[in-house]
């Protein structure tokens, strides 16, 4: 495993300083109470201001709101998902029995929240400009394209932009509990609007999942409070 985890600080061009915070990282809430998701938070927050700026650099001519829709496509679990896979994550993952047993290895959610958890921990470990140019290394083959801006909006980014458009601070997320067991967890997130004094909830099988649902809520909520 030893030889395993150098071989992946080479990929990601990052020695961590606290090798802890890498083990952590790959640390699924299924296998210890040490576990990444607290890292994933943080990253999941360095990843956006990351990408952002990347996009800001490299597509100069689009709107505020054509790049939140790029970046939605950037930051979304389908890419992180292939991102992780590239980076050989599937096969470094500490995962509970039942979890190993469930596929949890090539489960999406897992290993985009795995991702973010790395982000994160890069961040803790060196500060954030080296998490940033990890993450701008790990999307120098991603295709960026203004195209991006057509793609259907999720929950999440269309409940941003409302928000945006009417200078609003954005929603705040927050996971309220988890149900079931370790490898077939639910996440029930609550989704706040402060200014409105709004709070919907949501339930998914990952956080990601979770943050969504209840996101679409708030937007049907705001439907009926802002005209």
């Amino acid at each position: 495993m030893a030889d395993a985890l150098a071989a992946l600080q080479e990929r990601l061009q990052h020695r961590f300083q606290d090798p802890r915070l890498l083990a952590r990282a790959l640390t699924h809430r299924s296998f210890s109470a040490e576990h990444n998701e607290r890292l994933e938070f943080l990253g999941d927050s360095v990843l956006n201001l990351a990408v952002a700026a990347l996009l800001y650099q490299r597509l100069k001519d689009l709107p505020e709101g054509d790049l939140s829709r790029v970046r939605a496509n950037l930051v979304k679990q389908d890419t992180l998902h292939k991102v992780a896979v590239e980076l050989g994550l599937p096969g470094m993952l500490k995962l509970g029995e039942g979890e190993a047993r469930s596929g949890g290895h090539k489960r999406p959610s897992i290993l985009a929240d795995a991702l973010e958890a790395l982000i994160g921990a890069v961040h803790l470990d060196a500060g954030y400009p080296a998490a940033e140019a990890l993450v701008h290394r790990l999307f120098a083959q991603v295709e960026i394209k203004p195209e991006m801006q057509a793609a259907a909006k999720d929950p999440k980014t269309e409940l941003q932009e409302v928000l945006q458009g009417r200078k609003m601070h954005l929603p705040v997320y927050r996971v309220v509990g988890t149900l079931g067991a370790a490898h077939k967890q639910t996440f029930d997130v609550e989704c706040e609007v402060g200014e409105l004094g709004l709070v919907e909830r949501g339930i998914g099988a990952s956080r990601r999942a979770g943050e969504q649902a209840a996101a679409a809520a708030m937007l049907l909520a705001l439907k009926a409070r802002i005209k």
